[in-house]
């Protein structure tokens, strides 16, 4: 790949002052800093496993008003980005460690790239998982080639059993981190977003827990053009990256989320490596609420067919609550990075989204208990456009003059 500029002092300035990493790292032998050459080499060791995914031309462009791209890394096999580093990371194994397998404890969108290229690749990949992981995830995995294991009620009980299987069979544990392998293969779709989209402004990516996207990126991009605005975002109820970088180190306390809606989102996944990155590279981080990623989900739903998560929605969600109005009028690339919500969770997603966008409401008004008047508020609605989805009458305890009802 050509080198169309060079920007390497802002590199080494943000790795520079990047301790030894710590022992709770799997892979602290394969640590080192990341330079461009690592990301490029990333892109040509993986090109014929990962899918090059489309960033295209947006319609929501007019709705808010600036040149909208998405890059819609949902289309990966696994519906995730996460497979870029995945894959570089198991490619970048020695021969033996790929003969005795690897090992990872989680149902997150990490362990389901580790358990489909693992497969792929032919090396032996064990998932522990949780009682409390929903039986659909289990099948994916299974699915993907790995074989599953239930142990234990928390995440905690099945690290603990994915480490002990590790030490005991020779299996290498694997857990999302920031070793530099790992943050250059994430790095390739920067390259990409670069490659596809001329003259851009601005790039937006999620951020939160797991910011080895927006960390290894922005080392891409910046490195090829350092005027191109790099935007994480993150939830406001898990601001663990703002509250990290003010800190000037990852905030270990920071009170994580359970819930699947938020799936990566939330917890912490980051080192400081990526932390250094992001401080450095980064030009803003910005928390948007729970209500802007649900409308973000149905606008992306309703305007590009597409069905994604918390975390592949949360970028345009920042446009959606007008938290970037120097935008306005420029070229921008969201990554929609995350694609695999369960299909309750969706139907529930949808529901409230469509009723905090105003697109359904709910009233009650009293009537006279008679046929005409329920006739004269349907031809009412009726020639408002509007749909009913459901209508009720209370007559037993309304609580207003004789032959009533509340509808």
């Amino acid at each position: 790949m050509k080198i169309v500029s060079r920007n390497e002092e802002l590199l080494r300035d943000a790795l520079s002052r990047i301790p030894q990493p710590s022992s709770r790292s799997s892979l602290a032998s394969c640590n080192k800093l990341i330079r461009f050459e690592d990301i490029s080499a990333a892109a040509c060791k993986i090109q014929c496993g990962v899918q090059k995914t489309p960033c295209m031309y947006s319609r929501l462009s007019k709705l808010y008003g600036m040149d909208i791209y998405l890059k819609k890394e949902f289309l990966q096999y696994t519906g995730s980005v996460k497979e870029r580093g995945v894959l570089y990371l198991l490619t970048s194994l020695p021969q033996d460690q790929q003969r005795k397998g690897v090992i990872v404890a989680s149902d997150s969108n990490f362990s389901m790239a580790v358990a489909y290229h693992a497969s792929e690749l032919h090396i032996p990949v064990f998932v522990i998982m949780s009682t409390s992981t929903s039986p659909a995830r289990v099948k994916m995995c299974r699915e993907y080639g790995a074989m599953v294991i239930s142990y234990g009620t928390t995440a905690k009980d099945s690290q603990m059993h994915a480490r002990r299987l590790a030490q005991e069979n020779g299996y290498l544990y694997l857990e999302e981190e920031d070793s530099a392998v790992y943050l250059s293969g994430l790095g390739t779709m920067g390259l990409e977003v670069y490659e596809q989209v001329p003259k851009l402004d601005a790039v937006i990516f999620p951020a939160g827990g797991h910011c080895g996207l927006l960390a290894g990126s922005a080392a891409a991009l910046k490195h090829l053009n350092p005027h191109i605005s790099v935007i994480g975002v993150e939830s406001e109820n898990f601001p663990v990256l703002q509250q990290s970088l003010k800190a000037g180190h990852p905030a270990e306390d920071q009170a994580c989320s359970n819930h699947h809606f938020y799936g990566d989102v939330s917890g912490l996944g980051f080192g400081i490596n990526s932390l250094q990155l992001t401080g450095k590279l980064v030009d803003k981080v910005v928390a948007v609420r729970e209500e802007d990623i649900l409308i973000s989900m149905l606008r992306l739903l309703e305007y590009e067919r597409a069905t994604v998560d918390a975390e592949g929605a949360i970028g345009l969600a920042a446009l959606v609550a007008g938290k970037l109005p120097e935008l306005k009028g420029k070229r921008v690339a969201v990554v929609i990075c995350s694609g695999n919500l369960e299909l309750h969770l969706l139907q529930q997603c949808i529901a409230r989204a469509l009723t905090l966008d105003n697109r359904v409401c709910r009233f009650s008004l009293v009537l006279s208990d008679c046929p005409g008047d329920m006739s004269k508020l349907l031809e009412i609605l009726a020639r408002e456009e509007a749909r009913v989805l459901d209508i009720k009458q209370e007559r037993t305890f309304v609580m207003s003059e004789l032959f009533t009802v509340e509808v």
